[in-house]
């Protein structure tokens, strides 16, 4: 299997998680400063502030670095549940999928998954999924339904910043396609750590999972009054990406990009960075 269990912005992988008490208790923080007197590389991480944050740290530190947890993304359900008489229905996160079961949705039709990750989610919901892509993506799904949905109903539950390609590859095969947002993504109100670091030049690399998280550093950063300074920062440090639209998105606002690994997941991305930094 190939690419990342999410499109360019959903979260999932990371769409990607140690215990929510860990990152409630503030353990992840404290697991940082602790680290910080040590003199390790710093290495700045962006994801949602619950179990994937701390299996962020706990995977850093682990490979000898001090991990700088600063949340670029928060879920906001909306409240809304997906059609049920859908032919087909697509989940695209393990949040989304989450929200969902939580919230007792059916589904009629076949479920479809965007990856792996998003797929274990489903049926620890207690859902069968029919359908998972060879690639984890927007693409991948259209590649994989193409052929199947000509004239039929397509159920789309993701977040509000999910990708065009899936709606538009549908529609373009011939689908009727419905789009419900499950939950929004905002960027929280006190990230920003790691772009005061990075102005200072005191991170050493940064880890962006999607486009959304390189645009809500550029925010805090520019909220904070430091961006130009840490767009410097961010050009002296090792910085790697998940997939080529994030590359793309962080190469236009002007950050240099070192790395985006082949396997498209997060772990392959923090192992990649860290190989490069300067011990």
């Amino acid at each position: 299997m190939t690419g990342r269990d999410t499109d360019t912005t959903d979260i999932d992988s990371t769409d990607t998680g140690a215990t929510d008490a860990a990152t409630d208790s503030g353990a992840v923080g404290a697991e940082a400063d602790a680290t910080d007197s040590q003199d390790r590389p710093r290495v700045a991480v962006f994801r949602p502030d619950d179990d994937r944050l701390a299996e962020a740290a706990s995977l850093l530190d682990g490979l000898g670095v001090t991990p700088i947890p600063d949340p670029m993304l928060a879920v906001e359900p909306t409240g809304e549940l997906p059609r049920s008489d859908a032919a087909y229905a697509i989940l695209t996160s393990k949040t989304g999928a989450e929200l969902v079961g939580e919230a007792g949705g059916r589904f009629d039709g076949t479920v479809c998954a965007i990856g792996d990750r998003t797929a274990r989610a489903l049926h620890g919901e207690g859902y069968e999924v029919g359908v998972v892509p060879d690639e984890f993506s927007s693409a991948g799904l259209v590649a994989i339904l193409r052929e199947r949905v000509p004239g039929t109903r397509v159920e789309v539950a993701r977040s509000d910043h999910g990708s065009s390609v899936l709606l538009e590859g549908l529609n373009a095969a011939g689908a009727y396609v419905h789009e419900t947002v499950l939950y929004s993504l905002a960027r929280p109100a006190d990230s920003g750590r790691s772009a005061t670091l990075a102005a200072a030049g005191d991170l050493d690399g940064a880890l962006f999972t999607s486009s959304l998280t390189v645009g809500n550093f550029l925010a805090a950063a520019r909220e904070h009054g430091v961006e130009p300074e840490a767009l410097d920062g961010l050009n002296e440090a090792v910085v790697g990406t998940i997939g080529e639209p994030t590359r793309e998105t962080a190469e236009a606002a002007g950050i240099r990009v070192d790395v985006v690994p082949e396997a498209a997941d997060f772990e392959a991305l923090t192992r990649a960075v860290v190989s490069r930094l300067d011990r």
